[in-house]
């Protein structure tokens, strides 16, 4: 967009419900929209965005609720929130770009491949999964109980499944971090139930097949929250996708295997 102001990398995308979300820009080259996951925070890019901002345009942004972006009016879905990518490349002037969406941004990626499929050049799913199962359910309902009791609870339970127990333990000011970012009032606690809510909804059993975009489909073989098996269902359900599992990682594996992800990331790109 030609009146949009940018400084330093960073630029405001105004939503239609009255939301602003807070969108960054790096880089030079194709463009690599980054979406994060249930926490939907631009800095869980950090690390990755630097690296692959040597080959692309790399744009990233706080999702609404989270961060500095607003939550504004809109009901919080997993469509409503593909929406918003569209709003962010909208405001960046980017026409068509690569999706990168991890965990709860893989859901919001295959829901943005399917509602604008003219916008993607291709859609990268990683830790991510087709629809809600007894695993995951029970999961996110532990972790809301958690929420609702104690949320520093909360947030030390999610660092210590997100990573490997090794990695962590060599990168303890990480679990630190994540403690003392926990959500704990309660205006942050209703963007993380609602946010989970929508993940409950999301299915896309019935339309991921039909997706016709160049699909990679990332995982981690140690990942405790979206376990390995959930990636084998996804690639299953989408016969052209391409499926690349690591042999550890966790979940949280574009952090603790920046190397293997950016470069598994880039060479597929680097193929479309």
């Amino acid at each position: 967009m030609a009146d949009r102001v940018e400084v330093d990398g960073e630029f405001q995308v105004p939503l239609r419900d009255g939301a602003m979300l807070r969108a960054l820009s790096q880089g030079q080259g194709r463009p690599l929209l980054l979406v994060s996951g249930l926490a939907g925070s631009a800095a869980f890019w950090d690390d990755n965005a630097a690296t692959l901002a040597r080959s692309f345009k790399v744009l990233r942004f706080d999702q609404r609720g989270i961060g500095a972006s607003d939550r504004g009016n809109a009901p919080c879905t997993i469509d409503q929130l593909a929406q918003d990518c569209l709003a962010v490349l909208d405001a960046a002037g980017v026409e068509r770009a690569t999706v990168l969406g991890h965990s709860t941004g893989g859901c919001i990626g295959l829901s943005l491949a399917r509602q604008a499929p003219e916008r993607l050049d291709g859609l990268i799913v990683s830790g991510g999964w087709l629809k809600q199962n007894r695993y995951m359910t029970a999961l996110f309902e532990t972790r809301l109980a958690i929420l609702d009791q104690h949320p520093r609870a909360y947030a030390a339970t999610a660092a210590l499944m997100a990573y490997p127990p090794t990695w962590l333990q060599a990168h303890w000011s990480v679990y630190e971090a994540a403690v003392a970012a926990a959500p704990a009032t309660p205006e942050a606690k209703q963007v993380v139930r609602e946010r989970i809510d929508a993940l409950h909804a999301f299915d896309g059993s019935g339309w991921a097949g039909e997706i016709a975009l160049p699909t990679l489909i990332l995982g981690a073989r140690d990942d405790l929250i979206v376990p390995a098996f959930l990636q084998e269902e996804l690639a299953a359900a989408m016969p052209g996708a391409r499926k690349t599992l690591l042999d550890s990682g966790g979940h949280f594996f574009p952090i603790s295997r920046p190397d293997a992800f950016t470069a598994n990331v880039a060479e597929w790109i680097g193929g479309l």
